[in-house]
């Protein structure tokens, strides 16, 4: 009985070894697509808007309300100085000031007077002009301190140092206690609203360069991530030594996570690399290439369940498609999930996933 027990369990071991479990992937079609060649090239993202930010007036720092990292709004308190001098001088001036009007009233109803004695003959024309001519003295003194008031109101008012725009403190160049005359730099600010793709154009493209032309950006800080803008600027001045130009692409506003330094590839639409020529190619979700030490394979689900590692080299990206070239043909079901683990020969159950073609 034992023997046929262990007999039994002997035929059933390699049956049940020969039958693994399938990995469960995702699978997507390899497609026939017609690409244009188009002019590629490096760049980084620079802020459009770089302030440092300066005092407009002399005082010493009480307050630094920010520091670099921080993000801040337009009118949100960067630093303060000391305006304790300026309040007593406002004060003084507008103790003036009163003054000064009351002395004015009494001038005005002296002249009042005077012109109703000079129309009855006991005022002479002199005594007349002389009281005209104080109310004039005591008006323009009324006037000069409101304008004293006025400009020291405003010193105040510069005392505390505000951001100029929305952005991100980058720098600080002062601390409390330190004295600031006017012009002094206090923080380098940078907004993030207004980011630009600067690329160096070869010379040969120059008159294909327009302002307004559609581009399209890549960070390799975001993969996978496609920014669309327009041409800026193109700056008609060659570098002397690269005889290449500046062209300048506004990023759209809503590209929060892009930060200026980032390392960025350009694609320049309308302006092709070899001369607009259109091509058919095999493409394939960017999800389907896996790097696999020095080499590039894309995993293909064959008709047997299992996974089969194709070499390729990726060519260009279509949004999330790539162009690939290699022993891959359109139609064949490349596994784009699950494929990070995968090895050749592996056992595979696959479900279809979507990717809409550009």
């Amino acid at each position: 009985m034992w023997v046929g027990l262990a007999a039994a369990l002997g035929l059933l071991t390699p049956v049940a070894a020969a039958q693994p479990r399938s990995s469960p992937v995702g699978y997507t079609e390899a497609r026939r697509y017609r690409v244009q060649e188009r002019l590629r090239l490096p760049g980084s993202v620079e802020s459009a808007l770089i302030s440092r930010v300066a005092s407009e007036i002399a005082g010493r720092v009480i307050e630094c309300a920010v520091r670099p990292g921080d993000r801040v709004e337009r009118g949100q308190v960067l630093v303060r100085l000391n305006g304790r001098s300026l309040e007593l001088a406002l004060g003084a001036a507008e103790a003036q000031l009163r003054e000064a009007e009351a002395r004015r009233k009494l001038a005005e109803r002296s002249y009042e007077r005077a012109r109703e004695l000079s129309a009855s003959g006991v005022f002479s024309k002199q005594q007349l002009d002389d009281t005209l001519y104080e109310l004039r003295a005591w008006q323009g003194r009324v006037d000069s301190l409101q304008a004293e008031i006025e400009r020291i109101r405003y010193d105040l008012e510069r005392s505390t140092i505000r951001a100029p725009f929305d952005g991100v403190v980058t720098a600080k160049s002062t601390e409390v206690g330190e004295w600031l005359n006017a012009g002094s730099p206090v923080v380098e600010l940078v907004s993030l609203e207004e980011l630009e793709a600067v690329v160096h154009v070869p010379e040969r493209y120059y008159r294909m360069l327009r302002p307004g032309a559609a581009a399209r950006v890549t960070l390799d800080a975001l993969p996978g991530t496609v920014f669309r803008g327009r041409v800026s600027a193109v700056i008609p001045r060659a570098d002397p030594q690269a005889r290449t130009f500046h062209a300048k692409i506004r990023l759209p506003a809503d590209a929060g996570r892009v930060a200026a330094g980032m390392l960025a590839e350009v694609e320049l639409e309308g302006i092709s690399g070899d001369g607009g020529a259109a091509r058919e190619a095999t493409v394939v979700p960017k999800d389907a290439v896996v790097r696999e030490g020095e080499q590039t394979v894309v995993y293909v689900l064959d008709g047997d369940g299992l996974a089969k590692a194709v070499p390729v080299v990726p060519g260009p990206g279509i949004g999330v498609w790539t162009v690939v070239n290699g022993a891959l043909a359109p139609g064949q079901k490349v596994i784009t999930r699950g494929n990070e683990r995968l090895r050749p020969g592996q056992r595979v159950a696959g479900e279809p996933v979507a990717y809409p073609l550009p």
